[in-house]
C-alpha cells in the first residue's frame, strides 16, 4: 500500500506544480498553525472555526494540519498524494461552506461579500493531478520508492 502512495515518475512538470502549490499554501497554513504572516495561530483559528463556522474540533484540527503540514509535504514531495488530498478536501469545504455563495470570480474590486471559487477550482485541479501522478522529480516520495 505504501509503495502505491509513494510511486511516481521523474516528470519535472509534477515538480513544478507540486512546489508552486506548496509555496502558495504554506503561508495560509502558517497563519493558522504558528500564527505567522499576520495569522491568528492555532488557538485563535480553532476558536474561529468552532465558534464562527461551527466546525467540530477534530475537523478544524485536520483542516489546519492539512494546510500547514500538507504544504510542507508538497514542497518536499513527501507523501504527496496524502498532502494533496488534505488540501483538496479543504478546498471542497471552502467552496461549499464559504466561497460558493460569492460566485465564481475572485473579489478583485471589493464589490462582492467575499472571494469566489475560481482559486479553489485551480487548486483542486492541481491536487487531482498530484493525487493521480504523485510528486514527480526531486520528491522524497520518488527517492523512497526507488529504494524499495
Amino acid at each position: 500500500m505504501l509503495q502505491r502512495i509513494l510511486r511516481t515518475d521523474n516528470h519535472p512538470g509534477l515538480l513544478l506544480i507540486r512546489v508552486a502549490l506548496g509555496v502558495v499554501m504554506f503561508p495560509h497554513g502558517a497563519q493558522k498553525m504558528p500564527g505567522w504572516f499576520g495569522g491568528g495561530g492555532f488557538d485563535r483559528t480553532m476558536t474561529f472555526f468552532q465558534n464562527s463556522l461551527h466546525v467540530p474540533a477534530a475537523i478544524a484540527f485536520l483542516a489546519i494540519a492539512a494546510e500547514f503540514f500538507g504544504a510542507m509535504g508538497l514542497v518536499s514531495g513527501f507523501l504527496t498524494r496524502i498532502a494533496a488530498f488534505g488540501i483538496a478536501v479543504n478546498m471542497l469545504v471552502a467552496i461549499f461552506a464559504v466561497a460558493g455563495p460569492n460566485g465564481f470570480f475572485m473579489n478583485w474590486n471589493g464589490k462582492q461579500s467575499g472571494e469566489g471559487i475560481e482559486y479553489h477550482i485551480l487548486v483542486l485541479g492541481i491536487t487531482l493531478a498530484l493525487m493521480l501522478r504523485g510528486g514527480g522529480a526531486l520528491s522524497v516520495d520518488r527517492a523512497l520508492s526507488a529504494k524499495n
